[in-house]
């Protein structure tokens, strides 16, 4: 059956692909989808208590730090991203909880990923010990 093709306006099979009908996009990534799934909630969880609720960063008055003992607005931060090795994703010693303002600065690269993960190192060590 011929038809009008709205993307090309030329008349052609309506089962014929002309090539300019745009491809669809997909909804989400896997980072995306990784947020929402069970685990990342558990893991985030568990990290956060680990981190007994407190941006590590805060707390050791790093990095223009206004008040020491954060504890609202708190995120849980891949120190390597999960573009770079999303086999890591639920990896203890990359991640680490610290607030919305200090979240963002580690993502611009103020705040260097090996401070980040010396600090990791460190809660980690402290939860052997406790």
């Amino acid at each position: 059956m011929l038809k009008s093709c709205k993307y090309c306006m030329k008349i052609h099979d309506s089962k014929y692909d002309c090539g300019k009908k745009p491809k669809r996009k997909k909804q989400g990534n896997d980072k995306d989808k990784f947020r929402s799934t069970q685990a990342w909630q558990k893991k985030r969880e568990e990290i956060k208590q680990r981190d007994n609720y407190l941006c590590q960063v805060c707390i050791r008055k790093l990095y223009d730090t206004h008040n020491q003992y954060t504890y609202s607005d708190l995120q849980v931060h891949h120190a390597v991203p999960l573009e770079e090795d999303f086999d890591k994703r639920l990896d203890n010693d990359i991640l680490l909880t610290i607030c919305e303002r200090h979240h963002e600065m580690a993502e611009n690269g103020e705040i260097p990923i090996q401070v980040v993960l010396d600090i990791v190192r460190e809660q980690e060590e402290r939860q052997k010990f406790s």
